[in-house]
């Protein structure tokens, strides 16, 4: 559980770099990323 909760803030934090070009592409990369990382 802490590991995700980690990953989930570094996927945040690395994201927050890209709201210029749209939050949703962010939120997008941030579930794909959740998505490989449980696979």
């Amino acid at each position: 559980m802490k590991k995700l909760f980690l990953f989930l803030i570094m996927a945040v934090s690395l994201s927050a770099c890209n709201t210029i070009q749209g939050i949703g592409k962010d939120i997008e990369k941030g579930g794909e990323a959740i998505q490989k990382s449980t696979k």
